[in-house]
């Protein structure tokens, strides 16, 4: 039986090179300018850009959304905010939740961020929601988001063909997913 009042609770998760806390809208502005990025709109597959308002809404909303956890990606040390993830479509009945993250700009990549951030997450999915599954969806041209996720355990479950259309032409997205038990073998490993 899953935790739902985990969801309630915003945590926050420290890691060595990152910390995740609640989304709020402290963090407008950074999540504003992390939607400018032509790159990791490509990389997400975000065609419209939000306009301000829009951004400062959601970020101010996330904590009172209590059927998803919206967490800031905070690089420690310095405090820079470097992205943000959710755990959403939270399904209590089959104990699963689909998992995105974004980092805010592509000079964050390639640094084990986004993999600390990931491990974080899935570590109080597992332990504290008690999930048993944990799904996402990832362009197939991304490849080393692909190479993170298969690193936390995710395996590829599906191809979704031509989901994408992205300058005229079409790309397939991946559908992978973590099972607890994937996880805690790849955590010891």
């Amino acid at each position: 039986m899953i935790d739902l009042s985990a969801l309630r609770d915003n945590p926050t998760l420290a890691g060595s090179r990152v910390n995740l806390v609640p989304l709020s809208a402290a963090h407008a502005d950074d999540f504003f300018e992390s939607t400018r990025d032509d790159e990791i709109r490509r990389l997400t597959g975000t065609h419209r850009r939000p306009d301000y308002d829009e951004v400062c809404d959601w970020c101010a909303t996330r904590a009172d959304q209590f059927d998803r956890l919206d967490l800031a990606i905070i690089e420690e040390p310095g405090g820079r905010f470097v992205g943000e993830l959710a755990l959403t479509e939270v399904d209590a009945d089959n104990e699963s939740a689909a998992y995105r993250i974004a980092l805010s700009a592509i000079e964050f990549t390639g640094q084990g961020l986004g993999k600390e951030a990931t491990r974080l997450v899935l570590d109080y999915a597992f332990n504290h929601i008690r999930l048993h599954r944990v799904w996402l969806s990832v362009y197939a041209f991304n490849m080393r988001a692909i190479a993170v996720y298969r690193s936390c355990g995710f395996s590829v479950e599906g191809r979704m063909r031509d989901a994408l259309l992205w300058d005229g032409r079409r790309h397939d997205a991946l559908v992978m997913a973590v099972l607890e038990s994937d996880f805690r073998r790849a955590a010891a490993d």
